[in-house]
């Protein structure tokens, strides 16, 4: 089939038209992501800044709980998941009520926000899993994410902030008063938490990268 002019033109002209409304709409899914994520890092900030010391100077992080939900959401963007990691860090080093546990809380959430990448990452490529519906898969995403991660947090605040400021009680003491009630608290919480936000982000239409 052969086009005049002025038909090529016409069909050039459309296809300019759909590119710009492609971007448009990419441009406006990303701001959108952007709004959660940034209300996502603001929730966990006052979380942990409210959340008292279970009895030592030591407190679950709920931080944790949006800096999980964020990278689920961002699965294939290690960007947004690193800078989400490292302001996490910032926020929680600020309102720590460990003493000396500023650098301890950004170096742990360095150290995790990379290790649960890599573990998403295995998790979406696993053959298991790539067949299964997409809320099933949420759910085991979930039910794996929040308590190794919580447990990969709290193992490497624990022995950064023993190398570089001291525990002011037992490595153990204070992993079985702290780290674990926060495995337990994060795991339940989180998985209710996280289904919300999933609902919410269906119903404005937004997508996971």
């Amino acid at each position: 089939m052969l086009w005049n002019d002025e038909e090529l033109g016409e069909w050039m002209k459309n296809k300019k038209i759909s590119r710009k409304g492609e971007i448009y709409m990419r441009n406006i899914e990303k701001t959108k992501k952007m709004i959660i994520n940034a209300l996502l890092l603001g929730i966990g900030a006052i979380l942990h800044q409210v959340t008292p010391a279970l009895g030592l100077p030591m407190q679950p992080d709920f931080a944790l709980i949006m800096l999980f939900i964020i990278m689920m959401i961002n699965k294939n963007n290690y960007k947004t998941c690193l800078i989400s990691g490292m302001i996490t860090g910032i926020f929680t080093a600020m309102t720590t009520k460990f003493p000396g546990g500023q650098l301890p809380n950004m170096i742990d959430k360095l150290v995790t926000v990379n290790l649960m990448f890599i573990l998403i990452m295995i998790i979406n490529k696993m053959k298991l899993i790539k067949n299964i519906s997409d809320n099933k898969k949420k759910v085991i995403e979930s039910l794996i994410i929040f308590p190794i991660g919580t447990l990969v947090s709290g193992l490497t605040f624990l022995l950064s902030a023993s190398i570089l400021v001291g525990l002011p009680a037992g490595f153990t003491s204070l992993f079985v008063v702290v780290v674990i009630p926060a495995i337990a608290i994060n795991s339940v919480v989180g998985f209710f938490l996280f289904r919300i936000i999933k609902s919410s982000m269906k119903a404005i239409s937004l997508k996971e990268n």
